[in-house]
């Protein structure tokens, strides 16, 4: 009944905010969190859909950071947005010049494309599109194999932006910061990373995602536990996509909410300085 990480058109999601919110009512979620890539953009609409159905709304970002050299991405949960969005702007401004980057390089290539850049935090999924729409490529998936995937010949990575940072920018801004699907990260090992992030602030884990096997999911449960960390869980659901993740899928129980909000209110109590 728990979806703890979602996306809408305000990042690289398919759905409105309004859209999921019907979805996500449709698939029986009771608790909906827009995680959008870098913005906060999604969350008024997405509160003000879900009224008539009382569902609710979980407020939440999924930030873009670079550790060791490759991209790691932290869910916060419960940000400030007065305090947050000044320094997502930069954020958003950096995905613009990083999607800008990505276009030059694939035109020297001879694949030429234009991206409106009609969305808020504009990523590597769009750009796929656009080489779809194109007719360079079948689907996203060929664009990623292509040119789009970490190394890939159109690749560009993230402006420096350390996890370290990271984390501490969500604790600044009142959030709950949650290292999302841990094992996607290529940079190092899980249990290495998650040592330096439990030291720089980290307070949660996405244990449960699609693409966890269960013996991955099992593996990240103990090393939540044995570090004390508060466990989440999501689809990281997209939009409608017959191969892709499906709201609810993941039949997360309402407890890691409550387990959620009790962190959030215990860290929000912590003075200034023991925040950071």
């Amino acid at each position: 009944m728990l979806e703890l990480h979602c996306h809408t058109t305000c990042s690289d999601g398919i759905l409105s905010p309004t859209e999921l919110v019907v979805m996500a009512v449709q698939a029986g979620v009771k608790g909906l969190a827009i995680s959008d890539h870098d913005t906060l953009a999604g969350w008024e609409e997405a509160v003000e859909a879900a009224q008539p159905y009382h569902l609710e709304i979980i407020p939440a970002v999924e930030l873009s950071t670079v550790w060791r050299g490759r991209s790691l991405h932290l869910l916060g949960f419960y940000p400030d947005p007065q305090l947050l969005n000044p320094p997502l702007q930069e954020r958003q401004q950096g995905r613009m010049r990083r999607a800008a980057a990505m276009l030059d390089k694939l035109a020297t290539l001879g694949y030429p494309i234009t991206l409106p850049f009609r969305n808020l935090s504009p990523g590597r999924p769009h750009i796929a599109q656009a080489l779809v729409e194109a007719g360079y490529v079948r689907n996203s998936r060929e664009a990623f194999d292509r040119f789009l995937a970490e190394g890939g010949s159109a690749f560009v990575p993230y402006e420096k932006f350390s996890a370290v940072e990271g984390i501490d920018l969500l604790r600044r801004c009142g959030a709950v910061p949650v290292w999302a699907h841990p094992p996607l990260f290529k940079g190092d090992s899980v249990e290495r990373t998650l040592r330096d992030l439990v030291a720089a602030g980290l307070l949660g884990l996405e244990v449960y995602h699609p693409e966890h096997s269960r013996t991955t999911t099992a593996t990240l449960l103990d090393l939540a536990n044995r570090y004390h960390l508060l466990i989440t869980g999501g689809s990281d659901y997209h939009g409608p996509n017959p191969r892709g993740h499906s709201l609810n899928m993941m039949k997360l129980e309402m407890k890691l909410l409550d387990r959620l909000k009790q962190v959030h209110q215990a860290f929000c109590m912590l003075p200034v300085q023991e925040k950071n």
